[in-house]
């Protein structure tokens, strides 16, 4: 297992749509192990093929519940359905969101409280999970990093200039910038 570097917003591989897993095979288990374990380190609560450079439909998540009953797992090529988004502000206290690709920063965003996601694990076998809350928000997060959208994009104003003018000034959003979880040390 390896801790790969995470990319930082700027990197094509990030503004695109990946492509469906097609082959099962060991180098998707590595990168599976790769992805925990990078995730872990961050640390994060989800983490998306992306976001290490590899333009695939793979996603992992580590979300315990309220109880702290662990939730942890890998949905590859997943479908997600998503309940209704209250036409409202986002709250900038409870709503509030981050990403390891855009490392330090946190903005508050609207997202639906409840999503139906599907796909398979590395065994292809089906994988239905009903999300609530902040792992309905997990989900949705990193689906969209499968589709090349980064929380950033969706932010309303004034959060949306904000954050533009945060990436300018850390001088991301170009190709070629990443960190290392366990290593990098990154200020924002």
């Amino acid at each position: 297992m390896a801790i790969r570097r995470i990319c930082i917003t700027g990197e094509p591989v990030l503004h695109q749509r990946a492509q469906e897993v097609t082959e099962f095979n060991e180098e998707l288990r590595i990168l599976v192990r790769d992805m925990f374990e990078t995730m872990d380190k961050a640390p994060g609560v989800g983490l998306a093929a992306p976001q290490i450079g590899v333009g695939l439909r793979v996603f992992v998540y580590d979300y315990p519940d309220d109880d702290d009953n662990p939730r942890r797992g890998v949905i590859i090529n997943p479908i997600l359905t998503v309940g209704p988004i209250v036409d409202e502000p986002a709250d900038e206290d409870t709503e509030i969101e981050g990403c390891l690709s855009v490392p330090g920063e946190r903005f508050p965003l609207k997202r639906a409280d409840n999503v139906e996601i599907s796909g398979v694990d590395l065994e292809q076998n089906p994988v239905s999970i009903s999300a609530e809350g902040w792992f309905a928000r997990v989900f949705q997060h990193e689906f969209d990093h499968l589709d090349g959208i980064l929380y950033v994009d969706r932010l309303a104003e004034p959060w949306n200039e904000i954050a533009k003018d945060i990436i300018a000034d850390n001088g991301w959003g170009k190709p070629g910038i990443s960190w290392l979880p366990g290593k990098d040390k990154l200020e924002g």
